[in-house]
């Protein structure tokens, strides 16, 4: 009895010990840890800005949505007053009810609700409304978590330039989301609160909330309206011509973007599907432009003082370069034309030779100058800067398809900016797409302008202008660009198209790039469509989509028409006759330069 006596005393000796370290010296850490093992804590996520285009139409938003969560363990305990009496559902009354809230069948739920899991997501984006219903159930252990849901209200008009945020996390996957996703995301805030053992909050406990920062919204210089014009007009296009794929692109002469429409394209609100091409097209599809490039040529020319638009020329259907034989862009008997009229007819014999009164090096200057070779400094995620070699790795052949558009390879936002450029006096400006930006205090500060860079001179840029508006003409090859009451200036292209997958050249590309009004530019709209295979012309296959595009967009912007008064500039295009060997400047084919 006596040592039964002592081993109880140094028991609760150690007993009381244990509790004297525990209320006294260590009452602090042990509370602190008690605390914690009955905390949850919960990132509240910041509220990511919303997307408007220029007029203020919602292009992307994000919605509060919650992830209900479940702790398995203690949804066995359910009760729920049945017939005047409270008993015990357990599992399957749980999901009974939640069925009813989630529109799912019970069946479906139950198993979520079964096992020993203390953490499993039960259903994701819900309405806070729709939560308010399953919290009211007051079903232990099952809480929610906050989250949001981004929207975009235009689906797939605009889907491949404002691009999407991943469904699991909501982080930025691609487009603007991914370019302004420092502007748009925000900074998460937390909050921690305490529970009970069934996993439910505790009601009348103590909680902590760090509020988030939320992002700041972004007004594009995007109009939604001429955006959703595009869109339909390209895949009506590609569709009708069984085309692999299309860009529009529709710019101010001032260098901002109205319009990005690329075609296949995809649906931002169900990335789930699996279906589409989630890039845009106009900055990552890299194809060789052919003719619309051969403005760079003759701009050069003008501005090196080695051509004039009067400058005769006689053209034959092909040339010799570099033990190749190299076709003009239709067969002929010689030509006798001036450089206008070259550029008119899109003669790829014409724009080698006014190429060869430069020296290789002076050439790739100029592409360099108009963007070729170099991002178009939009910044925008996947773009590519296209191939544009040195010229000292030219070959003989090289040295000659450069002239017009192969051998080079571009992007349609790098080719539209050219034309962009010849519009605007000689000055490019790198395109933009943001207008402005939230302060966050109620007003909005403007955004950069793009860079600009004098490509060429406003009075080659002018000459260049006026030579361009006798391709829309009868004589040249995109009369079925005119629109009536506007003076257009443009350029066709059907080029042979590269294609990485084989190696070799299948297809062609078509396309058409302009500016209206030509006596007072304002917009420019470039058309492309890659392998078109019912009709392939850029002047019968792209330019009735610029002719409709460019139409609704100079309705939609109130460009008044051109007066009538102003009528486009008579330029001379051909020569009544063969001129002789020795007149003044004349361009005609004098074998590969260097052959003597």
């Amino acid at each position: 009895m006596r040592a039964l006596m002592v081993v109880s005393l140094i028991v609760l000796s150690l007993f009381a010990a244990q509790l004297l370290r525990i209320q006294g010296f260590d009452s602090d850490a042990v509370a602190a840890d008690a605390l914690r093992q009955r905390t949850q804590t919960e990132a509240i996520p910041a509220h990511r800005g919303t997307i408007y285009d220029v007029n203020n139409t919602v292009l992307a938003q994000s919605q509060e949505r919650r992830t209900v969560i479940v702790d398995q363990t203690a949804v066995p305990e359910y009760k729920k007053t049945v017939d005047g009496e409270r008993t015990t559902v357990g599992v399957e009354g749980a999901a009974e009810d939640l069925a009813e809230i989630l529109g799912d069948p019970a069946s479906e739920i139950e198993p979520k609700l079964t096992g020993d899991l203390r953490y499993r997501p039960l259903a994701k984006n819900i309405s806070p409304l729709t939560w308010r219903k399953i919290n009211a159930l007051g079903i232990p252990g099952i809480y929610s978590e906050r989250s949001t849901q981004r929207t975009y209200p235009q689906s797939t008009t605009v889907a491949s330039l404002v691009g999407f945020v991943q469904p699991q996390d909501q982080s930025a996957g691609g487009g603007l989301e991914l370019q302004l996703d420092d502007v748009l995301k925000g900074t998460p805030g937390q909050a921690t609160y305490e529970i009970a053992q069934d996993g439910s909050r505790l009601p009348n406990a103590s909680d902590d909330v760090t509020s988030g920062t939320a992002g700041k919204d972004v007004r594009l210089t995007i109009d939604n309206d001429i955006q959703w014009y595009a869109q339909n007009a390209l895949a009506d296009k590609v569709k009708e011509t069984d085309a692999l794929s299309g860009t529009i692109v529709v710019q101010r002469v001032t260098g901002e973007l109205v319009a990005l429409a690329s075609y296949p394209t995809f649906d931002p609100n169900n990335l789930g599907d699996g279906k589409g091409v989630y890039s845009n097209l106009a900055f990552s599809d890299v194809f060789e432009p052919g003719s619309t490039s051969k403005i760079m040529t003759v701009a050069a020319g003008l501005e090196e003082d080695t051509i004039t638009p009067e400058t005769p020329m006689i053209l034959p259907g092909s040339v010799n370069r570099g033990n190749r034989t190299l076709n003009d862009s239709h067969p002929h008997p010689d030509e006798y034309r001036t450089v206008a009229g070259a550029l008119a007819q899109s003669s790829n014999t014409g724009t080698i030779l006014i190429g060869e009164t430069m020296e290789p090096k002076t050439l790739e200057e100029y592409l360099r100058k108009f963007g070729f070779g170099s991002t178009s400094g939009s910044g925008f995620p996947g773009e590519s800067a296209g191939l544009l070699p040195k010229a000292e790795t030219w070959n003989g052949s090289q040295r000659a398809t450069i002239t017009y558009g192969q051998g080079v390879s571009t992007t349609a936002i790098q080719v539209t900016n050219v034309f962009q450029a010849i519009a605007n006096d000689g000055v490019r400006i790198s395109p933009t797409f943001v207008k402005e930006v939230s302060d966050g205090q109620g007003g909005w500060d403007p955004a950069p302008a793009g860079t600009r860079t004098q490509a060429v001179s406003k009075e080659t840029a002018n000459e260049v202008s006026r030579m361009l508006e006798g391709v829309v003409s009868e004589e040249g090859t995109a009369p079925q660009a005119r629109i009536e009451g506007y003076r257009v200036a443009g350029k066709t292209g059907t080029a042979d198209r590269y294609d990485s997958r084989t190696g070799g050249y299948s297809g062609k590309t078509a396309s058409f790039i302009g500016f209206a009004p030509a006596d007072d530019p304002q917009l420019v709209v470039s058309v492309i469509l890659q392998r078109p295979i019912k009709s392939y012309y850029g002047g019968t296959v792209a330019a009735p989509v610029f002719k409709d595009v460019m139409t609704y967009a100079l309705q939609h912007e109130k460009v008044p028409p051109t007066p009538q008064d102003e009528k486009a500039p008579k330029v001379r295009t051909k020569l009544s006759k063969r001129p002789a060997d020795d007149t003044p400047g004349l361009l005609k084919d004098r074998g590969t330069p260097g052959d003597g």
